[in-house]
């Protein structure tokens, strides 16, 4: 790769928006309401009730459950790594963003809502709710792409960050409010078949048949449809420009043009790499935490649910945390130190099992209650450490992209992160499925993301990043005034 500094990346201009003052309120609200629109998919579907349901008690054993389900969340992903760059190109070609979240959304909803056949045992609809399941990713990564691609456009330049950790952490308060509604009113403990705060499932829902936890599908796709009217209804499009056909064209050759202009903007080049393996490590820990847990410990979905809450709290703190740190320090500092977080977290839950932890060396006595051992309490532990750190890395993740973008590509850049984000989708699932499946071990699975964010840290910590358009030197780029002078 080229790693000399770029000529034009320091004098680049961050994209242009228009003055907040033009833009009603209810506009930025409106925006800021599709991440809590779009996050039980993430909360209740990906990582704390419908995949633990799906390996504990829909496939035949866990480590099947969590290999199966690497397998579909690659599968999605290599959809979602070959399209997004195209969709990104087409929407700066054609002007209109909202009409793609809307179908979209559409595919959002129709893979949710289908994840309520999931019968426990039933093997025989184990594909079905495989494709549900990529349809849905496909759908909810697709809209996010169309929706970040708005974000320039809202606020001035300077409030970016706090907009985008706006945006993350309602999206956290959204997660947290719908699994308190799950746990409180739907899924259940599968020995007691009651819910956490000690009643028999809401609406009729069967406990024996895990009707609660399954519910969670279609409880996703109605709460989507509710939160993101707003989005619709309040904020600005852009005017609609090509056809789709010439839209498709120009997209087509802009991209074969944008890709080439990385060889001279090396920092941006860096960043799309390393976003695409930290990215990598992080939806896969997501994605395999709530499995691995269950297998683990043997937690149902109380246990889970409730350090998903947890962790939700302390994701919201971290995302509100997080854009203030990035306006004040800048994206990178922030991405490096989530980065180390996560890297100390995930060593931290591989060391610990059932009846002991750091790998054994230090074996525990037997609990009871909830999380009443050692082990389950250390895991608890560092689980809230990643909820804290995650969110601010994504939401410095984005605003850095939009620092490092060239303006008149930002849609196409949008597309490419994604991309790199979403290589995720398949590269990192699948290679938790492929070493599950080889060792059928929960823990050899997951142990291969501490190299994808041991990566992620090497090639941020040398990541040189482009001056403050307040005419300020950025504060988390390693270069000094004089280099800056020079670029």
């Amino acid at each position: 790769m080229v790693v000399h500094r770029s000529p034009a990346i320091a004098d680049l201009p961050l994209p242009s928006s228009r003055p907040a003052s033009r833009l009603p309120r209810r506009a930025v609200v409106g925006w800021i309401l599709f991440d809590p629109a779009c996050q039980p998919y993430f909360t209740l579907i990906t990582t704390f009730i419908f995949a633990p349901y799906f390996a504990s008690a829909v496939a035949p054993t866990p480590a099947e459950g969590q290999s199966l389900w690497g397998f579909a969340t690659g599968a999605a992903g290599l959809i979602i790594a070959i399209c997004s760059p195209i969709l990104g190109a087409v929407a700066d070609a054609s002007g209109r963003r909202k009409p793609w979240i809307a179908v979209f959304g559409l595919m959002l909803m129709t893979g949710s809502a289908l994840l309520w056949f999931a019968v426990p045992g039933d093997t025989a609809r184990i594909p079905l709710v495989l494709a549900a399941f990529a349809i849905g990713t496909i759908g909810v990564e697709f809209a996010t792409v169309f929706n970040n691609a708005i974000m320039p456009d809202l606020v001035p330049p300077e409030r970016l960050g706090r907009l985008s950790g706006t945006g993350w952490a309602a999206g956290y308060f959204g997660g947290l409010v719908s699994l308190a509604l799950m746990l409180g009113f739907f899924s259940t403990a599968p020995d007691t078949g009651l819910t956490l705060i000690g009643l028999p499932p809401a609406l009729g829902l069967d406990a024996a048949t895990r009707e609660g936890d399954r519910f969670s599908g279609p409880l996703t796709a109605v709460w989507f449809a509710v939160l993101v009217l707003p989005m619709f209804l309040f904020v600005p499009d852009r005017k609609k420009g090509l056809p789709l056909r010439e839209a498709v064209r120009k997209g087509l050759t802009e991209i074969r043009g944008l890709v080439p202009k990385l060889r001279t903007r090396p920092a941006l080049a860096r960043f799309l790499l390393a976003n695409m393996i930290y990215a990598d490590g992080l939806v896969a820990l997501f994605a395999f935490g709530g499995i691995y847990a269950a297998g683990t410990f043997g937690w149902g979905s109380i246990e889970i649910g409730i350090f998903g809450i947890l962790l939700t709290l302390t994701g919201t703190a971290g995302a509100l945390a997080g854009g203030w740190l990035d306006d004040a320090f800048g994206p990178r500092l922030v991405i490096l130190g989530a980065l180390l977080g996560l890297l100390f977290a995930c060593i931290g839950l591989l060391s610990v099992d059932r009846t002991s932890i750091l790998f054994g060396l230090v074996p525990t006595a037997p609990g009871t209650g909830l999380y009443g051992t050692v082990p389950e309490k250390v895991y608890v532990g560092l689980g809230l450490l990643i909820g804290a750190v995650a969110g601010p890395l994504q939401a410095a993740s984005r605003t850095l992209l939009v620092r490092l973008a060239p303006p008149e590509n930002i849609g196409e850049c949008f597309g490419l992160f994604a991309l790199s984000g979403k290589i995720t989708s398949f590269a990192a699932p699948t290679s938790v499925a492929i070493v599950t499946a080889l060792t059928q071990s929960q823990r050899a699975g997951v142990a291969v993301l501490v190299a994808f964010f041991g990566m992620g840290v090497v090639l941020i910590a040398g990541l040189r990043t482009p001056l403050r358009q307040d005419g300020g030197r950025a504060k988390d780029g390693p270069h000094t005034a004089s280099q800056t002078r020079r670029e």
